[in-house]
């Protein structure tokens, strides 16, 4: 396991860092440490600027290919781009869908022509994305997709009927990676298709899901004969991409989320310190088991990332660790704030930062695989374990 950095990955770092520095001021003073989980709805079009402030700079898609258009940093370079990210409060990406799931899923299992239409919107940030993934009745259970899409080979469209749900950045995203049975009769993981659909056309309909607080970080889409564009890969294919890009999504992009868990739990450490809720030796106690926790994830992610693909079990815990890691400290933060966080005046509510952590990360336990499911996986897969019966 790799703990170190050489001095060409420790001036990569500086160069981040300065730029950074440099350019979260004047109009992006006001996004730091804004437009995170639970806080999606903040500066939106002001983190659309950003997003091509950070084009400019050439600071999209560090970790892409050259020939794709990234800056092709080594491993070591992308976790330290992400950590910087994460140290200097830059604001919560628009732009991540496309960028660490969209765009390497396409890189992958596109064909030339569909990586030249699609990779240098997404490497501009002029184009966003949202994922047709999850469906009333099929969340963590994914396989049990009911959106169908019908193949019309007078003209080689596909067309799309169906609906998606907690779908994050629909309401701006252009275009939706959608996960559609295309094979009738077929069911689970079988029959399957990965297809790219622009938002912005007749039967396309995003209805926000507003929450108890007023905001809408998620929404539902439905689309009725919604024309996809491109299919990626062949008919059939569909769970296997799906799946490709879920690994995509635990790569070293999440050394920065825990570099952003460690700001959370630095702000919640000031506060015990200027409450006085740091002398109570209970909250005490368990500050210190949240400070050992993240250490614990850090080194555990830089195991995985130091393995060969598909070798190394602790991939198969990382999700069930952080977060269940990150609900405690939710809960954490609320209890060093004292009973009185609890009460607001009325509607619209203004959240404290700490306060919106408690409310989302009650949900990090349930998307992207609830933790029943995360221990059904390293049962299986991990320990070898019978599969869960599945009843009758």
């Amino acid at each position: 396991m790799k703990l170190t950095f050489s001095t060409e990955d420790e001036a990569f770092r500086k160069e981040v860092a300065d730029w950074l520095q440099a350019n979260l001021s004047g109009e992006f003073a006001a996004l730091r440490f804004r437009g995170g989980p639970g806080d999606e709805h903040s500066f939106a079009a002001e983190r659309r600027q950003w997003e091509h402030k950070l084009a400019e700079g050439g600071w999209t898609c560090v970790g892409w290919p050259r020939e794709h258009g990234g800056r092709g940093a080594s491993i070591a370079q992308q976790v330290i781009f992400f950590e910087e990210y994460a140290r200097a409060g830059a604001p919560g990406r628009v732009g991540h869908i496309g960028e660490g799931l969209a765009g390497p899923t396409i890189a992958a299992f596109g064909t030339e022509q569909q990586r030249q239409r699609y990779l240098p919107g997404i490497i501009n940030g002029t184009e966003l994305w949202c994922q047709g993934y999850s469906e009333p009745g099929a969340g963590s259970d994914l396989a049990n997709v009911k959106t169908r899409a019908h193949l019309d080979p007078a003209t080689g469209q596909w067309t799309i009927k169906g609906q998606k749900v907690w779908t994050s950045l629909a309401h701006e995203a252009h275009w939706c990676f959608v996960l559609a049975r295309c094979e009738a009769g077929s069911v689970a993981h079988k029959g399957l298709g990965f297809f790219l659909v622009p938002m912005q056309q007749p039967g396309v309909t995003v209805q926000p899901i507003e929450q108890m607080t007023g905001t809408s970080e998620f929404n539902e889409v439905f689309f009725d004969d919604a024309k996809a564009t491109d299919l990626i890969g062949l008919s059939g294919d569909g769970w296997k991409i799906a799946m490709a890009l879920l690994g995509f999504e635990r790569g070293v992009s999440t050394l920065g989320q825990q570099m952003a868990f460690q700001n959370e739990l630095d702000e919640i450490v000031r506060i015990a310190r200027a409450n006085g809720a740091a002398q109570d030796p209970a909250l005490r106690q368990r500050l210190a088991e949240a400070h050992t926790g993240l250490r614990l994830m850090r080194y555990n992610a830089l195991r995985m990332l130091s393995a060969k693909a598909g070798d190394d079990p602790a991939a198969l815990v990382y999700k069930l660790h952080w977060a269940s890691w990150h609900r405690h400290l939710g809960a954490l933060a609320m209890d060093v704030l004292g009973p009185e966080a609890e009460l607001l005046e009325a509607a619209p509510y203004q959240l404290t930062r700490l306060q919106s952590l408690f409310l989302f990360t009650r949900a990090d336990t349930l998307y992207g695989g609830s933790n029943q499911i995360q221990r059904n996986l390293i049962a299986e897969r991990g320990l070898g374990m019978p599969k869960q019966s599945k009843g009758r």
